[in-house]
């Protein structure tokens, strides 16, 4: 399906089984997948925004107030990181079991609780325990990407994921251009430093609360309704287009060699649909059955889908099964989830680790800037989201489509797509090390530059995840965004004890050479476990 100009604002066409949009309505916050898509990216964005408030005032203003050591500053970066990882890694399980809408929002409302006892922090030992709670609100990208994937068809599905972690990893860039502003302000109102930089945490708690209530009640779990009855729309809207089970139990088969039986429900059930089975006995309805009509809208907007792709691809194998241990663990092991685990740790890691340094760098290197001055340069680093992070899921779509029916190819240019973008990354990050400029214009460029291929490489990571183990997707994008974080922590550390924290430029170079190892150690890793149902 093309791209039209109409896709930006009109109803989608919708997926006639899972109702998922095969568009993005980017600029109709009013039609119920553009309103999703909306508080997808604005939801995270806000709440990336209050899990960096810190860092931009930390270069000077609040390191000083604290009396805090470059170390401590350090300290508190990597204890921030441990902290949204743990939650990435429960979130994941918890959206599979809830529904993302809800983990989304609790998450919003639970991280604000830590966004307004900052204030309150006077030592060191406050600014970690205070950083580390507010990392909770890290963890909101699980939900982000799960809430999207859920709302996003196959061929659209990587640009709607890039375009709300884009979106929203820009917050790392308004906190850097909105908290010294926001701080300035109170100080030209003859507010001691001490009494502005707590000040300024009011603006943040303010978006965190306003969001996280505006998205549980404006908008649905899922395109069909209600989380807890997903399977049993599906099976309803496949009854509608003329496709129905028999009245023989449904044999599960998941790849792994683990057999279940499950028993179809009745007419008047609300059983759920069984988990992800590779055969399932179908009929066609001929003239003696009857077809329960549709509702009146059912098949608007529908895009046109083959049988089998709408029995096999979509209602067996793509529809969230409530998580087990078993199943955790089994998706956790698998060489693809190792995969993402290790391409979104060196790409989002690095991201997370320099975000949260790089208005240090700029004074080191340019001392002439100052506080703020630095943090607005540093900002840009984040603002590229905006175009970066997108570009890589909008390439990785295009590359999806372009290869029509051959899908083991479509899936293969996915992923490696993740590997260039990883080592083109690797290789820039290098240069910058050893170059160390001291030319504003230099440092600037290449951060520019090497930015581009690092955010595009996260685009493109979750935009092959929803293909990989789709009815584990909560399972496999919290692995995934956790081990963004462990990148994060990892890359905190070598920045954190190169020369005790003062020699950003060989910390770079070593992060640049992981970068590269990394990619291509796992490229050769198929995108799909054999056998795998669904996700093509």
């Amino acid at each position: 399906m093309g791209l039209k100009f109409s896709d930006l604002y009109a109803a989608p066409e919708v997926n006639p089984v899972n109702r998922k949009a095969r568009a993005v309505p980017f600029f109709n916050p009013i039609n119920v997948y553009g309103r999703v898509f909306f508080f997808s990216w604005f939801g995270f964005m806000i709440a990336f925004w209050a899990w960096y408030t810190f860092p931009p005032l930390l270069t000077a203003t609040i390191k000083n107030d604290l009396h805090l050591s470059a170390a401590e500053v350090a300290n508190s970066n990597i204890v921030s990181l441990c902290a949204t990882l743990l939650v990435r890694v429960v979130a994941g399980p918890l959206c599979d079991q809830f529904g993302p809408r809800k983990v989304f929002g609790g998450l919003l409302l639970l991280g604000a609780l830590p966004v307004g006892l900052a204030p309150l922090v006077h030592d060191a030992q406050g600014l970690y325990v205070s950083r580390f709670f507010i990392g909770i609100l890290g963890g909101s990208f699980v939900p982000c990407q799960v809430w999207a994937t859920g709302f996003f068809d196959k061929n659209v599905v990587g640009t709607a994921n890039a375009l709300t972690g884009g979106f929203g990893n820009a917050g790392g860039g308004i906190t850097y251009f909105i908290m010294p502003a926001v701080y300035d302000s109170f100080v030209s109102r003859h507010y001691t430093p001490g009494q502005a930089w707590r000040l300024t945490f009011v603006v943040p708690l303010i978006m965190v609360i306003a969001t996280g209530v505006a998205l549980l009640l404006l908008c649905p779990d899922t395109p069909t309704g209600r989380w807890s009855e997903r399977h049993l729309q599906a099976r309803m809207n496949l009854t509608a287009h003329g496709v129905v089970p028999t009245d023989d139990d449904v044999v599960v088969d998941v790849p792994g060699g683990i057999t279940e039986k499950l028993p179809l429900p009745s007419s008047s059930s609300s059983a759920s649909a069984s988990n992800h089975p590779e055969k399932v006995k179908k009929k066609t309805l001929d003239d003696n059955d009857k077809k329960p009509p549709p509702p009146p809208a059912a098949f608007d907007h529908e895009a046109q889908l083959s049988r089998t792709e709408i029995m096999l691809e979509t209602a067996q194998g793509e529809i969230i099964q409530k998580p087990s241990l078993g199943e955790a663990l089994r998706v956790a092991v698998s060489p693809q989830t190792q995969f993402h685990v290790l391409t979104y740790m060196c790409s989002f890691g690095a991201e997370l680790a320099i975000n949260a340094i790089l208005a240090s760098y700029y004074v080191e290197n340019f001392p002439a800037l100052g506080q703020t001055d630095s943090a607005n340069w540093a900002a840009m680093f984040g603002f590229l989201n905006f175009v970066t992070r997108p570009l890589g899921g909008v390439v990785s779509d295009v590359l999806y489509n372009f290869c029509g029916t051959r899908r083991n190819d479509n899936l293969w240019l996915k992923k490696a797509w993740i590997n260039i973008c990883g080592v083109i990354t690797g290789i820039l990050l290098i240069v910058i090390g050893k170059l160390d400029p001291h030319n504003q214009s230099t440092m600037f460029g290449l951060v520019a530059l090497m930015a581009i291929f690092l955010e595009a490489g996260n685009g493109a990571n979750f935009s092959l995840v929803p293909h990989v183990h789709p009815y584990a997707n909560g399972i496999l994008s919290g692995l995934t965004g956790a081990g963004g974080n462990l990148g994060g922590v990892l890359f905190a550390i070598i920045f954190r004890f190169t020369d005790n924290g003062s020699n950003y430029a060989h910390a770079f170079w070593v992060i640049g050479v992981i970068h590269v190892v990394v990619n291509v150690a796992v490229s050769w890793i198929p995108p799909l476990p054999k056998g795998q149902v669904g996700g093509h």
